[in-house]
């Protein structure tokens, strides 16, 4: 039976959405192929009518998750900060944010994947750029860059720490960092 255009689109996102959350949660070494299609409730042997290898999928899917990413949209920079640092942003590891979760793995990875990460930065850094306080857009810009420096590093710091009182307070001292950096730019 031959699939329609419009299906194998659907299959192909189902995969990248799962192979997306299943790599943030648990990383990209340890998750298979099959445990990615069974998620995406399809079979294992069709997986290489998608992509090329498990290589192929990495890069794709962190291209698909990085897309999708919340941005901060019209949002000022602190309100999306306050978003983005919230507690509940980050314990959902599977769901949040890509770059927090896999850009440490993703030094690791080949071209492809290093180059859907680059170009996920770079569109973060710009739609930052658009929203953050700034008497010029080089200092727009400036203060994306190192806003989202601080936003990524405290939700990585946060994660690693087993001590939930610390992890709280990293997120709650970034935010406020954030937020009286954006109200002296003003």
């Amino acid at each position: 039976m031959r699939v329609s255009r419009e299906q194998v689109a659907e299959n192909r996102a189902r995969i990248l959405d799962a192979a997306g959350r299943l790599f943030r949660e648990r990383g990209f070494e340890s998750v298979t192929v099959a445990e990615v299609m069974k998620a995406a409730g399809l079979t294992h042997g069709g997986f290489y009518g998608y992509f090329a290898s498990k290589d192929d999928l990495i890069a794709q899917s962190l291209g698909h998750a990085l897309a999708n990413a919340a941005l901060a949209g019209d949002a000022a920079l602190a309100e999306y900060a306050a978003w983005y640092l919230s507690p509940e942003h980050c314990a959902d590891r599977a769901g949040g944010c890509p770059t927090a979760a896999l850009g440490a793995e993703t030094i690791r990875q080949g071209g492809g994947a290093r180059a859907a990460m680059t170009a996920g930065l770079r569109h973060q850094i710009g739609a930052l750029a658009r929203v953050a306080p700034g008497g010029d857009d080089a200092g727009r810009r400036r203060a994306a860059i190192g806003s989202w420096s601080a936003m990524v590093g405290a939700v990585i710091l946060a994660r690693l720490s087993d001590d939930p009182e610390l992890g709280a307070e990293i997120l709650a001292e970034t935010r406020a960092w954030i937020g009286e950096r954006a109200e002296a730019d003003a």
